[in-house]
């Protein structure tokens, strides 16, 4: 069963996406901001992590960048979430490591767990 990690400061987002995932067998865990996040993904060895970009004490691009200055960290799969398609801070995320993006208003569940699948074969 492949491990996940929602980071999102949203507390709707954050559960519904939680029992989304959970719903299509995924073991899921979440965090509440990017400082609890980046704790999470340093001790966690999660197969997917999904990052909102905007959330107090870290952003995501904080995260991103402290997860490739930690030799600690181990190597997950990083997918943003986001609802700035076309902000520079996606461009810089991306140069950080992170995977894709998905923009939260345009995704459905159904589609959310499907990218999930598609994030998680590469």
């Amino acid at each position: 069963m492949h491990k996940l990690i929602v980071v999102d400061d949203d507390e709707y987002i954050r559960d519904l996406y939680e029992e989304i995932l959970k719903d299509a067998d995924f073991n899921v865990d979440t965090a509440v901001d990017g400082k609890d996040g980046y704790d999470k993904i340093i001790e966690g060895d999660y197969d997917l992590v999904l990052l909102d970009i905007m959330m107090p004490k870290m952003d995501g691009v904080e995260v991103l960048r402290e997860l490739s200055e930690n030799a600690k960290a181990k190597a997950s799969k990083v997918v943003l979430l986001t609802n700035l398609a076309h902000d520079p801070v996606m461009k810089e995320a991306l140069g950080l490591g992170a995977k894709a993006y998905l923009i939260k208003a345009d995704m459905t569940p159904d589609q959310l767990v499907e990218k999930v699948k598609e994030y998680l074969k590469d």
